[in-house]
């Protein structure tokens, strides 16, 4: 059967936007996504010491891909003055994040870019104007928690939550987002304080399925495992106890593991390629 043909064909999640074609999470990268034709933007939240929520997956500038507000290059991160916590928003903007091509992905096209504000990156998407016959861009937001960086690299939960739904709900854009995270406080928060918001449960491939749900303490909508863990004894035991639960597994970027993922009927698949997806659709 051609994999065009597969009967339940996933949702295609944009990791970082598409990192693998443009730096992450920024607005180039969104951008391109859209023209690309993803269903779901995934990206990630930290806060800044004036309180903004800032698009950025570390709390901290990667020196792998970021210069600093002079232009300077970091040797090692983290460090103090690369703690995005400890940073006004206005410094954080002047730090380029689009030049240094990421050196893990040399199809990478560089261009300068900065870390936007998660309202920025939704007013521009919300902008763009979607193909007919396509539902409205939905959006993943990974909030990067960890109860080891508390009042370190971010606030605590209750804190870091609110501030983050302040900017979903101004939106308008609730009912086309999940909350994902690794820290189970964050999202028993989510579930307590807004109920009706879809839930992610992210998990590292050696964290077990089943036992990471009954401790999280409710079923969130969707379970995002590293897609290493995905097997078909994984699957068929999730879908015997959690039939109604969503699987989206992170971060697929060979077309031979989608083929497999897709064959195992997942409901979506995050990638830093969408490109690559997309021409398993055709073929």
């Amino acid at each position: 059967m051609p994999v065009s043909s597969h009967p339940r064909f996933p949702e295609l999640h944009g990791h970082r936007g598409c990192r693998g074609l443009r730096p992450e999470n920024t607005l180039p990268a969104f951008l391109h996504a859209l023209v690309l034709g993803i269903d779901v933007l995934e990206m990630d939240v930290v806060i800044s010491a004036d309180n903004q929520v800032v698009v950025s997956h570390e709390p901290w500038l990667n020196p792998a891909i970021c210069l600093g507000p002079e232009g300077q290059i970091f040797e090692k991160s983290p460090s103090p003055n690369c703690n995005l916590y400890q940073m006004p928003y206005a410094t954080i903007r002047r730090c380029d994040c689009g030049q240094r091509r990421h050196p893990a992905f040399p199809e990478q096209v560089s261009e300068p870019a900065y870390k936007p504000l998660l309202r920025e990156v939704l007013a521009a998407t919300e902008a763009v104007i979607q193909p007919v016959g396509r539902p409205p861009i939905r959006y993943a937001i990974e909030i990067k928690s960890s109860p080891a960086d508390d009042n370190i690299f971010h606030p605590i939960p209750e804190d870091f939550l609110s501030l983050v739904l302040a900017e979903i709900n101004k939106a308008q854009v609730a009912a086309r987002t999940t909350v994902l995270c690794f820290d189970p406080r964050i999202l028993r928060l989510v579930h307590q304080q807004q109920p009706d918001l879809a839930t992610c449960l992210l998990l590292e491939a050696d964290q077990p399925w089943l036992a990471s749900i009954r401790e999280l303490g409710f079923v969130p909508t969707t379970l995002g495992p590293d897609f290493t863990s995905v097997t078909a004894a994984a699957v068929h035991q999730l879908r015997r106890h959690y039939q109604g639960l969503r699987l989206v597994p992170w971060t697929v970027n060979q077309q031979s593991d989608m083929i497999t993922l897709i064959a195992l009927g997942v409901d979506g698949i995050t990638t830093d390629y969408p490109n690559r997806f997309l021409a398993l659709t055709t073929e």
